[in-house]
């Protein structure tokens, strides 16, 4: 499906971006084009430095913000597929700049999907977060807003033959910004501050995520929602893992944020759908038949009142296996 297409891929500078482009180039190179799309010029540079155009001659670099819509319109242009992964996603920054979050990520998302609807794209997919889910911070706030603004879009496209689906993921291990970076480089001051001894999260490597939005963006019908059967972790297990010998304060939870995590809530239940590697929350009004859906990916309803989240998990992390995926997917180096 990606021969002679073009991909473009906004907020590609970021972990997940980065990721994507090293997966797309490396197993689709029947593609015309792979476009990064984002605001930094510095990351851009960076990257354009480690995917050299003698190597690489089909990826583009575009400087852009999601929330220019005249931008995005002249960028989507001759664009097949798009993956939105452009986001304010820290918790704590977004409490303290609640107009920009919103404006990044909920009037950005409505211009790559209006700018999707102009201009001819085919498959749209958007990135979203375990925070969307029964969200009690702005971040988690606004990515629920962006998830269902794009899973309406496809009510209102008209003849328009373009499918917008949403992924929903736990914590990308190893991302910027992320836990285990942070206590790997806090490490040697001898002391890992733990928030709240009972946490729980979602864990998910780059790899896993990649795995997922391509999945989306080959298989969506339009307006699905996705979310990975992935394993959930304790934070003391992530600081006994990467700083045994360190002190661990408890500092107290941080503003907006969760002991526990949640991906599909007891109201999405009734809308939820197993389909093996994936739970699909599926939009309450779609122009498929549903029956269709369920042949098509023997796909079997949850019970009602289901739930998943990080500390009710069935599947986790050990101490063991979490030093051994972050040697495999953040830092081969890596050493107790």
């Amino acid at each position: 499906m990606f021969e002679n297409s073009t991909i473009l891929i906004t907020g590609g500078t970021g972990s997940l971006g980065k990721a994507l482009t090293k997966f797309i180039l490396k197993n689709h190179s029947e593609i015309r084009k792979l476009i990064i799309y984002s605001r930094d010029e510095q990351k851009q540079f960076q990257m354009a430095q480690e995917f050299q155009s003698a190597d690489f001659p089909n990826l583009r670099f575009l400087i852009g913000d999601v929330r220019d819509r005249e931008r995005l319109t002249r960028a989507f242009k001759g664009v097949d597929y798009i993956i939105h992964a452009a986001a304010m996603k820290h918790v704590p920054i977004a409490e303290y700049n609640p107009d920009e979050c919103i404006k990044t990520n909920v009037g950005g998302a409505q211009n790559v999907i209006h700018a999707a609807l102009e201009t001819g794209v085919s498959r749209v997919v958007a990135l979203s977060t375990d925070k969307a889910c029964a969200p009690i911070n702005l971040y988690g706030a606004t990515k629920l807003t962006s998830d269902k603004l794009f899973v309406a879009a496809n009510n209102i496209k008209g003849d328009n033959p373009i499918k917008l689906s949403v992924v929903r993921y736990g914590n990308v291990m190893g991302s910027n910004g992320s836990v285990i970076p942070f206590f790997i480089k806090k490490r040697d001051s001898g002391e890992l501050p733990i928030t709240d001894n009972q946490m729980t999260r979602f864990n998910i490597s780059l790899d896993g995520g990649v795995e997922m939005v391509m999945h989306a963006l080959k298989h969506a019908w339009g307006g699905e929602l996705f979310v990975p059967k992935i394993p959930s972790y304790k934070i003391l297990d992530i600081a006994e893992a990467i700083g045994p010998n360190c002190e661990k304060p408890v500092v107290g939870i941080r503003p907006g944020e969760k002991v526990h995590e949640e991906m599909i809530t007891a109201s999405d239940s009734f809308y939820t759908y197993d389909l093996g590697k994936y739970f699909a929350i599926l939009p309450a009004t779609h122009k498929w038949k549903l029956d269709d859906f369920i042949k098509e990916f023997s796909a079997k309803k949850v019970p009602e009142g289901f739930t998943y989240n990080s500390g009710e998990n069935t599947e986790w992390e050990t101490v063991e296996s979490l030093r051994e995926l972050i040697k495999q997917h953040v830092d081969s180096s890596f050493e107790i």
